[in-house]
C-alpha cells in the first residue's frame, strides 16, 4: 500500500491482505539499513490471523520516497502521520533495534492510541561507537560487513548455514549483507550513518517510557553483540516500575526475526493475542 506522508509517497506491506479498518492493526517497524522485508514472515502471518497489518518501509529506505529522517523523533513523527493518512486508530506497535526507539518515541506521541508496544533487539540509550559511525560515513560497505557479522550468533559464523535459522539453502547472513548493500544502492546518501546518528543521539527515553501506558514485551537475543542484554537492564528497570511487560531472551542474536523467526511469531502473535481479549 502507498501512502502520502509528509509530502512523499510511503510505502507499507500489507502481509499480502487489503487493508481492512475494522480489524486491529499490527505496525512493524524496522531497523538502521533495512526495510519492510526484515519482517516478511511475521507481518505475513498477523495478516492472516485476524490482523490488519502495516509494515513500513521508512523514508528513505526500500520503497518509501522522500530523504532519511535524521532524528527517531522526526522519524515517529512521520509514523504518526502515516497512521493517520491509513485510517488507523489505536495499533499494537512492533519495532526491531532503531525501529524499537520509533515505536517507544511514537507511543508518547501518539497519547493513548497504542495498545501494546514490542521492542526487539533494543536497548537505551542505544549509542554507536565513534569508530563505526565513522566507518558508516566513510566506508558504507566495510560497516555493512562489520554490523551483519556482529548481527548474528557466533555460532553461525563458522558454518555456511547458521544452525539457528536452518533453512536449506539459505544464509541468514547473506540475506542480511544483500538487503543492507540494497539499501545503499537505493540511497547513496550515507543511509547507514543517517541511522546510526538518529539512534546514537536519542535522549528522549526517559520521558517517552514514562508516559507508556501500554503493556510492553521485550525480545532480546542471548547472543547479541549490537545491543547486549546487560545493556538492557536500565531500560526494562524504567519500563517494570510504569507498566507491566515481559522479557524473552532467545538463543540468537541481533537478527532475531531471521535466526529465530518461529519463536519470534510465536512471542509476538501470543502478545498481540492477550492485548485482543483485554
Amino acid at each position: 500500500m502507498l501512502l502520502e506522508v509528509q509530502g512523499h509517497s510511503a510505502y507499507c506491506y500489507g502481509g499480502g491482505k487489503p487493508f481492512n479498518a475494522s480489524l486491529p492493526s499490527a505496525v512493524f517497524i524496522h531497523g538502521a539499513q533495512n526495510d519492510h522485508s526484515v519482517w516478511a514472515l511475521q507481518s505475513r502471518y498477523f495478516a492472516h490471523h485476524g490482523w490488519n497489518v502495516l509494515a513500513v518501509d521508512l523514508p528513505g529506505h526500500g520503497r518509501s520516497g522522500g530523504p532519511a529522517l535524521a532524528s527517531v523523533e522526526a522519524m515517529a513523527a512521520w509514523l504518526v502521520a502515516l497512521l493517520d493518512a491509513a485510517g488507523v486508530g489505536q495499533a499494537l506497535l512492533i519495532g526491531h533495534s532503531m525501529g524499537s526507539l520509533i515505536a517507544l518515541e511514537a507511543c508518547q506521541q501518539l497519547a493513548g492510541r497504542v495498545i501494546g508496544l514490542a521492542m526487539l533487539g533494543t536497548t537505551y540509550p542505544m549509542k554507536v561507537a565513534d569508530a563505526l559511525l565513522g566507518m558508516a560515513r566513510d566506508d558504507e560497505g566495510s560497516a555493512i560487513d562489520l554490523v551483519n557479522i556482529w548481527s548474528h550468533a557466533r555460532a553461525g559464523l563458522l558454518q555456511p548455514q547458521n544452525p539457528l535459522a536452518p533453512l536449506a539453502g539459505v544464509s541468514t547472513m547473506g540475506v542480511a549483507r544483500r538487503l543492507m548493500q540494497r539499501m545503499s544502492a537505493r540511497n547513496p546518501a550515507q543511509l547507514f550513518h543517517t541511522d546510526f546518528c538518529a539512534c546514537n543521539a536519542y535522549a528522549n527515553g526517559e520521558r517517552a517510557i514514562a508516559s507508556l501506558a501500554c503493556p510492553v514485551l521485550f525480545i532480546f537475543g542471548s547472543k547479541d553483540s549490537m545491543t547486549p542484554p546487560r545493556s538492557t537492564r536500565a531500560l526494562t528497570a524504567s519500563v517494570a516500575a510504569v507498566t507491566t511487560m515481559r522479557v524473552l531472551q532467545l538463543d540468537a542474536g541481533h537478527s532475531l526475526m531471521a535466526e529465530q523467526s518461529g519463536t519470534v511469531l510465536d512471542a509476538l502473535f501470543g502478545f498481540a493475542g492477550e492485548l485482543k481479549t483485554s
